[in-house]
C-alpha cells in the first residue's frame, strides 16, 4: 500500500518540476524570438471609439493622425512572448517616450508596449524604441492612406497590394490588414530582426476576411 502512494507522489513531483521548467523556459525564450511584427493602427478608427477621450495626444481636436505605431512585437513562428523578465525599468521615462509621440502618440501606449513586448526584445528601452522608429521608417505608406479627407471603402486585399507595390521586398505573405466592426483597424507587417521584410504565414492568416471595409477619414 505504501509503494503506490510513493509512485503517485513521484509522478506528481516530476510533473510539477517539468511544468515549472516549461514556464521558466517560456520566459527565457523571449530574447530568442524569430521576427518582429510592426503593427500600424489606423488612428481615425480608434479615435471614433469611446476610448478616444482617454488619449488627447492622439485624438485631440488639433490632431490628425493616420497610421500610427501600435507596437513592434517580437514574434515566434507560432505565438509570441510577452511580459518577459528584464533588467530594464518597467516605466518609460517621459524624456524618452516623448521623443516618439509623433509616431506613437500616447505615453500610456508607449509604457504598455514596452512592458508587454519591448521587454521580450532583449534590447534596452532606448534601443527598442529606436528600432521601432527605424521599422516605421522602413515602410512606405501608400498614397491612399496618407491623405484621406473623406470616408472610403476598400477591399482588404487591395490595400495589401498597395503596400506590396510601394515596398520593394514586401510580399503578400508578409502583411495582414485587420478590421474591426467593418472598419480598417490595423496593418501588420512582418520584419526580420534586422528589419527586412519577410513572410509570416500565421500573421498573414489573421487578416480581415470581409469583402470591403470602411476607411474613416483623417480630417
Amino acid at each position: 500500500m505504501v509503494q503506490p502512494a510513493r509512485t503517485v507522489f513521484g509522478l506528481f513531483l516530476a510533473t510539477f518540476v517539468w511544468l515549472g521548467a516549461g514556464v521558466a523556459h517560456s520566459e527565457d525564450r523571449g530574447r530568442d524570438f524569430d521576427f518582429y511584427v510592426l503593427s500600424l493602427s489606423w488612428s481615425p478608427t480608434f479615435c471614433a471609439t469611446g476610448k478616444a477621450a482617454q488619449n488627447r495626444d492622439q485624438c485631440g481636436t488639433t490632431r490628425a493622425f493616420g497610421l500610427i505605431v501600435h507596437g513592434l512585437w517580437p514574434q515566434y513562428e507560432r505565438g509570441y512572448p510577452q511580459s518577459c523578465p528584464s533588467d530594464q525599468p518597467g516605466r518609460v521615462p517621459s524624456s524618452l517616450g516623448r521623443q516618439y509621440l509623433d509616431i506613437m502618440p500616447s505615453m500610456g501606449l508607449i509604457g504598455h508596449q514596452w512592458r508587454k513586448h519591448g521587454t521580450c526584445s532583449g534590447l534596452s528601452q532606448q534601443d527598442y524604441f529606436s528600432a521601432m522608429r527605424k521599422a516605421f521608417e522602413r515602410v512606405t505608406i501608400p498614397p491612399a492612406l496618407k491623405h484621406t479627407s473623406k470616408e472610403t471603402k476598400v477591399r482588404p486585399e487591395d490595400l495589401e497590394r498597395q503596400f506590396v507595390s510601394a515596398n520593394q521586398g514586401l510580399s503578400p505573405r508578409g502583411i495582414a490588414v485587420t478590421c474591426e466592426a467593418g472598419k480598417l483597424d490595423e496593418v501588420q507587417i512582418c520584419l526580420t530582426r534586422d528589419l527586412r521584410f519577410r513572410a509570416c504565414p500565421q500573421v498573414d492568416g489573421n487578416g480581415c476576411r470581409q469583402g470591403r471595409i470602411t476607411v474613416p477619414p483623417i480630417d
